[in-house]
């Protein structure tokens, strides 16, 4: 008869868990339904909240389910009272006579008889079922079974509606991710080829022809189309070849220089290994936008005589690229208008790449030291 009693309850509390899909729903029924079906005057469910380190109220039955949980029942330290001693221990207990036991916490009327169960699964602690009643000896082996029983479904119950929950949010991270990459994509594209220079350059291409500099109109028009066709490439890729970054950037370079009426000079240098250039991939776009950022606050001045040295030192881990500009004028164009304002800026797109890739991209721009500005960037080699 007992064992009946024991499996009627078990089979009714799993019944009313289903359909349930939050986890106060899941303690509010084993609190009214499935503890009230014991013979149980006075309940109260806690859960772990391991920022605190202590066990807060969630539930009750009895005389305390008329109170507000969040200013009725007291949140409990671990390892203290009754029922944080079970949650520190994780072990079931049943005390006869509260009033014999010194970690009995008080919190209105005294309840002579107490029994407090963990709520685990797979070795993690969920929280506690303590109940109270004012007779001595009350609890029984049995009611610690079926307790116990209840305790360990209600876990999985609460550990499945975690995990669901974690999973949702974790879906909807990374289709945010997918939107923000697209987004960067498009703005690093859009930045890149933005009308003004696109505009200047098929001008130049024009200037040339009519200048009867054909030779130069057709170098233009091949490193124009060459550089477009590499944009539109890498729009759906995530990496790019060292070495065609390095060409691309030449032909980048070139143009820029032909669109200022050579303002400003350059060189580009390689230390390594010549394996690991070759092998070499990195992260796309970021090197074109750092440059469009640089070239275009750096012509700002309309300064002649302009210089920027670049060096690439390539390792097993990583490129390290180093960026020395030289110029009369040293200060940073902070004040940017018209179409260079929407660039997009290197510093925000290595943020978003860090946060979203986990490249651990880093960067720093040195204080101008005879006569040049150093601007360092260290990217991760991903194969």
């Amino acid at each position: 008869m007992e064992h009946d009693r024991f499996e009627d309850v078990l089979i009714y509390f799993s019944k009313s868990l289903l359909g349930k899909e939050g986890e106060e729903d899941i303690l509010w029924d084993m609190a009214k339904n499935c503890i009230s079906k014991l013979g149980f005057e006075d309940c109260i469910i806690y859960l772990v909240d391991n920022n605190s380190d202590r066990l807060v109220p969630k539930a009750a039955h009895g005389p305390k389910s008329t109170l507000n949980i969040s200013n009725g029942p007291m949140e409990i330290p671990m390892g203290q009272g009754i029922s944080g001693h079970v949650a520190q221990t994780s072990r079931a207990e049943i005390v006869n006579d509260t009033s014999k036991d010194p970690r009995y916490i008080k919190d209105g009327t005294t309840r002579l008889s107490e029994i407090c169960v963990p709520m685990t699964c797979d070795g993690v602690l969920y929280g506690v079922i303590d109940c109270e009643h004012p007779e001595p000896g009350f609890f029984t082996e049995r009611h610690l079974k079926m307790l116990s029983a209840i305790a360990s479904i209600s876990a999985i119950k609460i550990k499945s509606v975690r995990d669901c929950k974690a999973l949702m949010e974790e879906r909807e991270r990374l289709i945010q991710i997918k939107e923000e990459m697209v987004e960067l994509k498009f703005k690093t594209l859009n930045s890149q080829l933005n009308p003004h220079f696109v505009f200047n350059a098929l001008n130049s291409i024009q200037y040339f022809v009519t200048s009867e500099k054909k030779k130069l109109a057709m170098e233009y028009l091949s490193m124009f189309s060459k550089l477009i066709r590499f944009y539109l490439g890498q729009l759906g890729q995530e990496s790019v070849s060292l070495r065609e970054e390095i060409d691309m950037l030449h032909s980048y370079l070139n143009l820029q220089k032909l669109r200022y009426d050579g303002l400003f000079d350059y060189d580009i240098s390689v230390q390594g290994h010549a394996n690991n250039l070759e092998e070499a991939t990195i992260p796309s776009l970021v090197v074109q936008t750092l440059f469009e950022n640089i070239i275009e606050s750096a012509m700002s001045h309309q300064q002649k005589g302009q210089h920027f040295e670049v060096l690439l030192k390539v390792t097993d881990a990583s490129v390290v690229l180093d960026i020395l500009h030289s110029s009369q004028n040293m200060e940073p164009a902070n004040n940017l208008s018209g179409y260079r304002e929407g660039i997009l800026q290197w510093q925000d797109q290595i943020n978003l790449l860090n946060t979203v890739k986990g490249y651990n991209i880093k960067n720093s721009v040195g204080n101008p030291s005879n006569g040049k500005r150093k601007i360092t960037l260290e990217l991760p080699k991903l194969l």
